[in-house]
């Protein structure tokens, strides 16, 4: 199997892994949790040791990765590059997702040879030749790495790697630097044109999606500890059998912020919330604990029904819930009803979204990972399918973290909650901005007299 080279070759050009996004996860775990800094790479460096050394010199912990035709190679050095000092060496193969490690005893990671070339200390058992873009390895550590019974082995490709803490101190500054900036852009945030005071965002989707687990987390974030006052349960009826309106107090000021989040029955292939109680929350006829009856609609005339609603009343933004690693799981039947939802909610104007919780449950997804969590591969893969499955744009499909069983919180789950709540609140300006002229002034009336 051969590893097709980067396509970056110039010096001035930015470097580029050969790694797959899948073998780099791999090796991160291997390596606990460490991000891989790209610092050399002999096709653009020069297969020169002298360069090598130059530019991974004093850079800490480094793997130097070697691309056969067969396999990857890998020499994990768990201190500086340094010719007076013996250091800890680990070698590795890569061969598709399969990591295989062998130590080698304490050794110089670089000494300088004849015709000033630089090599692995021959007693480590492994030492590589740039120049010559060879690597000699004893045949007792060719077994267990499980390589070709070949001690000369041939490579195209050389590149060195810093191998870095995923979440240090910086990078974490800058977390809760953007948590704080999302928080203050929440709560002063005013709905367009001052229409209403707050914005109404219905969460809809499959029992057990997350729907009230999303509204805990959004009151966990702004109170600054973990709450659980929506009941979250793995009921197969569902928890939520009351129509909730929540309106979320600011832990630091105590004013309602500008947003409500309405909580409903779970959608179901057989029962659940039924069309036309949808229809009637869209609308605003539904007023706060109404008790869902599957088999029978609201009408006028019960206790909560609202006859003239006002544009307070109506949902101005509707966000489908789903557990990632089960919405591309959904039956024909539960996609027919999604379907004829959306096609509803076109009719009435209210612009939607998707909301993806779970998403640090994904295979090979990590706590560190919520730092970029857009630019991993499975989740990227898992918004296009959504995207291919449900025809939701791709710019309207957000991951979450939401706390389940967390005691404290977590500033990279907040800030992929707030995030998501954000782009869901300009969701909603754009319901309102594309209210027709005179409606939209006759509800500011309205809402104007009635306050």
């Amino acid at each position: 199997m051969l590893y097709p080279l980067c396509h970056h070759r110039l010096r001035n050009m930015t470097l580029t892994t050969c790694l797959t996004w899948m073998q780099e996860k791999r090796l991160q775990n291997f390596l606990k949790g460490k991000q891989l800094k790209l610092l050399y790479m002999a096709s653009v460096h020069n297969f020169c040791s002298k360069d090598l050394l130059q530019r991974c010199c004093d850079q800490g912990p480094t793997i130097t990765m070697i691309y056969t035709s067969d396999c990857i190679i890998g020499a994990y050095i768990l201190d500086n590059y340094q010719d007076k000092k013996k250091v800890p060496v680990i070698l590795l193969t890569l061969k598709e997702s399969n990591i295989l490690g062998c130590k080698i005893r304490p050794c110089f990671p670089l000494v300088r040879r004849h015709h000033g070339e630089f090599v692995y200390d021959k007693s480590s058992n492994f030492q590589i030749f740039l120049e010559k873009k060879k690597v000699v390895i004893s045949l007792n550590v060719v077994e267990k790495l499980d390589l070709p019974p070949d001690t000369d082995i041939s490579f195209q490709e050389c590149q060195v790697f810093r191998c870095e803490d995923l979440l240090d101190t910086r990078k974490m500054t800058g977390v809760n630097e953007l948590r704080e900036s999302l928080l203050s852009a929440i709560r002063t945030y005013k709905p367009y044109r001052d229409l209403v005071r707050q914005v109404q965002i219905l969460l809809l989707g499959p029992i057990g999606a997350g729907k009230s687990s999303f509204f805990n987390s959004v009151k966990s974030a702004f109170h600054g500890h973990v709450t659980h006052q929506a009941v979250v349960g793995s009921s197969r009826t569902g928890m939520s059998k009351q129509y909730r309106t929540y309106s979320i107090k600011d832990g630091k000021d105590g004013n309602p912020l500008p947003f409500i989040l309405c909580d409903s029955m779970g959608l179901s292939e057989e029962g659940g919330l039924c069309m036309e109680d949808l229809l009637y929350i869209l609308k605003g006829h539904i007023s706060d604990r109404y008790q869902f009856n599957f088999m029978k609609p609201i009408t006028q005339g019960h206790g909560n029904y609202i006859d003239f609603p006002l544009l307070r009343n109506r949902i101005h933004c509707v966000t489908f819930v789903f557990d990632v690693n089960s919405v591309e799981n959904l039956s024909y039947e539960m996609l027919a009803k999604i379907k004829r939802i959306r096609r509803e909610l076109i009719k009435c104007g209210v612009v939607h979204v998707v909301l993806l919780t779970c998403v640090d449950t994904m295979d090979l997804i990590k706590r560190e990972d919520l730092i970029d969590i857009y630019k991993c591969m499975p989740v990227k893969l898992k918004i296009e399918a959504v995207h291919k499955k449900l025809g939701v744009a791709l710019s309207d499909i957000f991951v979450v973290s939401n706390y389940i069983s967390e005691w404290d919180l977590d500033p990279l789950k907040d800030v992929l909650v707030l995030s998501a709540l954000r782009q869901m609140l300009l969701a909603a300006d754009d319901f309102l901005e594309d209210l027709p002229l005179e409606e939209a002034d006759t509800q500011c009336a309205k809402e104007k007299v009635n306050v």
